[in-house]
């Protein structure tokens, strides 16, 4: 999982907008359910798996305009 993170933090700017656009912004909530396991915090285990659910059909704007501003996606 670690791998994963550090892949994702790795690509450029625009492939990671690109992988903000609906349908494809199941890979960020993944994202974000890797990062909590890895650093083993449990609210952002809960809260990822609540966004898988529900946060789907907002969160990519979200995604991409954070990218935009500050280049990573919005977390705990």
């Amino acid at each position: 999982m670690d791998a994963f993170v550090k892949a994702f933090d790795g690509l450029p700017k625009v492939a990671k907008i690109i992988l903000a656009i609906p349908f494809l912004d199941i890979l960020w909530v993944i994202y974000r359910l890797c990062k909590s396991i890895a650093e083993k915090n449990t609210l952002g285990i809960v809260l990822a798996i609540v966004l898988i659910i529900v946060g789907i059909p907002f969160l990519w704007l979200v995604d991409i305009i954070t990218l935009i501003v500050c280049d990573k996606v919005l977390w705990l």
